[in-house]
């Protein structure tokens, strides 16, 4: 017979830790289902936060390095928003990423699309395209009206 033991939240918030970054509400809202008690949930990511094992400004790096190969600023700052961080660190976590927006716009155009687009139908489904994967108008039609970057 198996006996089960019960984690502590410590161990559980190590555990996720050890996986991958989280931020303080993501790992508020793992820990809630195993503890009612909020003030000793908050005080174990005070810890965290304190000893640097938490932290929503690298999981912010981390998860824009992640997307940006597929995804624009406007989806992972959604993305982040939902997770939350801060707009601030919103802000200066994406300011890195508007200046590459339109190469990498065009880098992901250029692996769903052969050609530009010869009808009205076509330009519209591949505006779709890039406006779900998170790109501002303005970088849209730059990259389906081809237009180069002015320096």
């Amino acid at each position: 017979m198996r006996q089960v033991v019960e984690k502590s939240l410590r161990a559980r918030a190590l555990d996720a830790l050890a996986r991958r970054e989280h931020t303080r509400l993501e790992l508020l809202r793992k820990l809630s289902a195993h503890s009612e008690d909020l003030e000793q949930i908050n005080q174990l990511l005070d810890d965290l936060q304190t000893r640097g094992w938490l932290s929503d400004a690298r999981y912010a790096e981390q998860r824009v390095h992640a997307r940006q190969s597929r995804y624009g600023s406007r989806k992972i700052g959604y993305e982040l928003r939902e997770q939350g961080v801060s707009e601030t660190l919103i802000a200066e976590t994406l300011s890195n990423l508007k200046a590459t927006e339109v190469e990498r716009a065009r880098s992901i155009w250029q692996k769903k699309f052969d050609a530009p687009a010869t009808t009205p139908k076509e330009r519209n489904q591949q505006m779709r395209f890039l406006q779900s994967r998170g790109f501002d108008m303005d970088v849209i039609y730059r990259v389906v009206n081809h237009v180069e970057d002015e320096e």
